[in-house]
C-alpha cells in the first residue's frame, strides 16, 4: 500500500513520514477515525514505509524486495490482529490466523471496509466477534521472533476495541515494554471502549473523516459521473466506504432506511390502533431474526436519522447530508416531529437497546419495547413559541 493510494489526510501523511525519517517512532500508536476515512490503509502503507527503509515521502526506492512483498499482504514482519468468532473453519479458539486468507482479501478488495463487511465476509453476521486472550497470546509468541528482514516489526491491531479485558490486561506490558524495533499500532472507532491502562500507553493519533472533494475525486476514477460524485460524497458525509456502497447501490443503509420508514410509520399509526401495535409487533419479530451485529448497526443508523432530523427542523440545513430513498419518505416531512422536548429520550432510548443488544438481551423483547417508547416520544409536543 502506498501512502499515494490512501485518500486525503495529506497532514497525517507527512507528520508519520518526516517523524519516520527523523527516526522518532512511537513503538505504540492509536490510530482513532470514524468508519471509512481510512485508518487500516494508512496503517499498511505507514508499516510499508517502516520495513522497507522507504525515504522522502512516498514508498518508493527503498527494498524492492519488501515492497513487492507488501502487494500482496505477505511480508513476516507485518502482523494482524482482528475481531473473529468459531465458525466451522475455527470450531474453537478462534484466532486471526485461522482467517488470514479471507483477512487478506478484505484488504485487497476493501481496503475501507467496515467491522460489519469483515463479518459477512467471514460469515460471523449473527455473531459477536472479539480479539480475545488467545489471540493475545498469539500476539506475544509473534513478537517475540526476530525480524525476518532484521528491521522494524508491526503489528497491526484492527477495530482494537473490540480486545477484551483478559487480551488487554495480557498485553499491557508488551505494549509498554516491546522487543527493540517493534511497533504496535492500534486502529479503533471509539477510544472510550479502550482500557485507559492501553490508551495511556500509547501515541494517539486522530483522523478526522475525509474531505468531500478527495471521495468525489476516487468516485470519479471510479466511473461515476461528476454529478453523482458530487451528490454521493455529500452523503457520505466523509465515510469513503459509504460513498462505495451507494456508487454500487450495495449499501446495509439502503435496506435499513426501509426498515426505518416502517417502523416510523407504524408508530404514528400506533396512538388508539391496536392494528398498528400488531404492525410493530411483527416488525420486532423480523428484526430479531436478523444477527446482533446488524440489528446494533440498524439502531446506530436510527441515532443518526434522529439527529439529522433535527437539524433540519433547527434550519440547520448545511450540517444535513443524509438523504433517504425510500419512496414517499421525506426526512423534511418527518423532521418537526424531532425536537428539543424528545431528541434526548429518543437517542437514550436507541443507546440503552444497543447496550441490551450487545450483552444478548431478547431482541424481539428490546424491540418491542422500544417501539412502544418510540410511539409515545414521536407524539411528543415540542414547546411552542410565543
Amino acid at each position: 500500500m502506498l501512502f499515494m493510494d490512501v485518500l486525503g489526510l495529506a497532514h497525517i501523511k507527512k507528520h508519520l513520514t518526516s517523524s519516520a525519517d527523523a527516526g522518532r517512532i512511537p513503538h505504540a500508536q492509536l490510530f482513532v477515525g470514524p468508519e471509512g476515512c481510512g485508518t487500516l490503509s494508512m496503517s499498511l502503507a505507514y508499516a510499508q514505509y517502516l520495513i522497507c527503509g522507504n525515504a522522502n515521502g512516498e514508498n518508493e526506492g527503498g527494498n524492492t524486495t519488501c515492497n513487492l512483498k507488501f502487494n500482496s499482504f505477505t511480508h513476516p514482519d507485518v502482523h494482524f490482529a482482528f475481531p473473529v468468532a468459531n465458525t466451522a473453519q475455527a470450531k474453537s479458539h478462534a484466532v486471526s490466523d485461522h482467517f488470514i486468507k479471507e483477512w487478506r482479501d478484505f484488504m485487497k478488495d476493501q481496503p475501507y471496509g467496515n467491522l460489519f463487511d469483515w463479518y459477512r465476509l467471514i460469515d460471523i453476521e449473527k455473531k459477536q466477534g472479539q480479539i480475545g486472550v488467545d489471540e493475545a497470546k498469539e500476539i506475544v509468541k509473534k513478537l517475540s521472533l526476530k525480524s525476518y528482514e532484521g528491521g522494524y516489526k508491526v503489528m497491526i491491531v484492527w477495530m482494537a476495541e473490540k480486545m477484551n479485558t483478559a487480551a488487554s490486561n495480557k498485553l499491557l506490558k508488551l505494549i509498554e515494554e516491546p522487543p527493540e524495533k517493534t511497533v504496535f499500532l492500534l486502529l479503533c472507532q471509539d477510544e472510550e471502549q479502550i482500557l485507559q491502562t492501553i490508551r495511556s500507553r500509547c501515541q494517539i493519533l486522530h483522523f478526522p473523516p475525509l474531505a468531500e472533494d478527495n471521495i468525489a475525486t476516487a468516485l470519479l476514477n471510479k466511473g461515476a459521473s461528476k454529478q453523482e460524485a458530487i451528490q454521493i460524497a455529500h452523503e457520505a458525509n466523509g465515510n469513503f466506504n459509504k460513498a462505495l456502497d451507494l456508487l454500487n447501490k450495495d449499501s446495509e443503509d439502503l435496506v435499513f432506511e426501509k426498515w426505518f420508514v416502517q417502523w416510523v410509520r407504524s408508530a404514528f399509526k400506533a396512538k388508539g390502533n391496536k392494528g398498528a401495535i400488531h404492525e410493530l409487533i411483527l416488525w420486532s419479530e423480523e428484526l430479531a431474526k436478523t444477527g446482533r451485529e446488524t440489528q446494533k448497526k440498524f439502531l446506530h443508523y436510527c441515532i443518526m436519522v434522529m439527529r439529522q432530523a433535527m437539524l433540519i427542523n433547527y434550519g440547520v440545513h448545511e450540517l444535513s447530508y443524509m438523504k433517504i430513498h425510500a419512496d414517499g419518505f421525506q426526512l423534511e416531512k418527518f423532521a418537526p416531529f424531532v425536537h428539543e422536548n424528545n431528541i434526548l429520550t429518543i437517542t437514550e432510548e436507541l443507546e440503552n437497546a444497543i447496550y441490551h443488544i450487545e450483552r444478548n438481551g431478547n431482541a424481539k423483547i428490546i424491540f418491542t419495547d422500544l417501539s412502544i417508547r418510540l410511539t409515545r416520544l414521536l407524539h411528543k409536543k415540542p414547546t411552542k413559541i410565543s
